[in-house]
């Protein structure tokens, strides 16, 4: 009877850890998804659902339509830009300004700096993955892990932003975003 009590304890034990598994396992946070922004070549990983805005932006002096992709989740921004141009030659021009404009935005100082060309990427010097720390808009402090990187089109290129924004971004989280990152 003793060894019937004991063992059905362990059952109960046994159910509950398996149960908190189970829920830690299930947790919607980090709820990664694959999606493919409008009409650009690029499949992504999101951790969530993606709202989506398209306007009219200025890059350099050059008007393009900006496709932008972000969603909001464990307290941080996953962002996803692309825009069309026609002069391929000034892909690698306008990655730096795009780049240089976002980090000026944010008054962010870069800490890391390491080229990123995901495969089928334009291999340009102004392809890179940066991890900075800059301001918000409202004075708060962000955390800021972002890549340019761009792909040759038929007519022209597709240049790209990926973007996280948060207090603090652990590291599997950038890692699984911009690993995900896969040009088409």
């Amino acid at each position: 009877m003793q060894n019937d009590n004991r063992q059905m304890r362990y059952l109960l034990r046994l159910f509950a850890l398996f149960g908190a598994l189970g829920l830690v396992a299930c947790n919607p946070t980090y709820n990664w998804r694959e999606v493919r922004p409008g009409a650009s070549t690029l499949v992504a990983l999101l951790p969530c659902k993606p709202d989506e805005a398209v306007r009219t932006v200025a890059l350099d002096g050059e008007s393009v339509n900006l496709d932008m992709f972000s969603c909001d989740t464990g307290g941080a921004t996953f962002a996803i830009g692309f825009a069309d141009i026609h002069d391929r030659g000034r892909a690698g021009p306008l990655l730096a300004w795009w780049r240089a404009a976002t980090l000026a935005n944010l008054r962010a100082t870069v800490s890391a700096d390491v080229p990123f060309t995901p495969k089928g990427g334009l291999a340009l010097p102004q392809s890179a993955r940066v991890i900075a720390s800059g301001q918000r808009a409202d004075g708060d402090a962000v955390k800021v892990h972002a890549a340019w990187f761009a792909q040759r089109t038929d007519s022209g290129a597709q240049l790209f932003q990926a973007v996280v924004y948060a207090n603090k971004i652990g590291q599997d989280v950038s890692d699984t975003f911009f690993s995900g990152l896969r040009l088409q």
